[in-house]
């Protein structure tokens, strides 16, 4: 697996107090031919002096003068990378050991992988804000795509941008984003990837995920209001990869 080459795409914002962590644990897992694209969506603090500081010719680091949203950043971050298999990087968490193997080895049947992931200090998985169990990703459930979808819909799939990696060939279809899409992004890689039957579950983490007060997403239930935006916005993101994957 080392002639494979991985892009990690990092969106940053703000992110000097827990950013050099994650990208130790980024840096320890990559090959020589690898690389790091990191856009940083107009920080105010010390995040891009934080990276310019970083010796290590596999990161790249492109600075944006205006602030326009993680969605929107995260796919310009895509639309630099150069490898065969792109792995989404927020920056404030930090990698198992062996993540990359394992993402390129789920990669190798389907367009996109999603793992699960474990919170940073305890190993514990997260909780569903729907039902207060485990919130987990079952192998046997990758090619459910009825089942995922209503999972997806309803708010209890546990699909994580930080968690997904992405062959190169599937950025055709999932890209450009919709231009409605504000949020999520990540859902709209898992709903694209579920719809063409692409989509594989990863049980065994590959993730320790930070929380804090300033996390861009939130396992905590939204209002009714929220609720019922977003829930139409997942309905109109299934829509058009309905129309992407029968496109000729």
């Amino acid at each position: 697996m080392n002639d494979v080459r991985v892009s990690v795409c990092m969106a940053t914002y703000n992110g000097a107090a827990y950013l050099a962590a994650q990208l130790d644990s980024i840096l320890a897992e990559l090959e020589p031919q690898d690389e790091v694209i990191i856009v940083d969506d107009a920080s105010s603090d010390g995040t891009v002096a934080l990276l310019e500081a970083v010796a290590d010719p596999r990161v790249s680091i492109h600075a944006r003068a205006d602030n326009r949203g993680y969605v929107r950043t995260f796919e310009q971050a895509l639309s630099l990378a150069t490898g065969d298999v792109l792995m989404l990087s927020d920056q404030d968490d930090v990698w198992i050991a062996g993540r990359r193997e394992r993402l390129i080895e789920a990669t190798a049947d389907h367009a996109v992988a999603a793992s699960n992931l474990v919170l940073l200090g305890d190993d514990a998985p997260l909780r569903s804000p729907l039902t207060g169990r485990d919130w987990l990703l079952r192998e046997a459930d990758g090619s459910k795509r009825w089942r995922n979808q209503w999972r997806i819909l309803i708010g209890d799939a546990p699909y994580f941008g930080c968690t997904m990696a992405i062959r190169r060939e599937f950025l055709a279809s999932a890209m450009p984003f919709p231009g409605y899409l504000t949020e999520s992004h990540d859902l709209w890689i898992a709903t694209l990837a579920n719809t063409a039957g692409e989509l594989a579950h990863l049980e065994q983490p590959t993730l320790r995920r930070r929380l804090h007060d300033d996390n861009a997403s939130t396992e905590r239930p939204r209002g009714i209001r929220q609720a019922l935006c977003s829930r139409m916005l997942l309905l109109r993101l299934w829509r058009e990869a309905r129309r992407r994957v029968r496109r000729p």
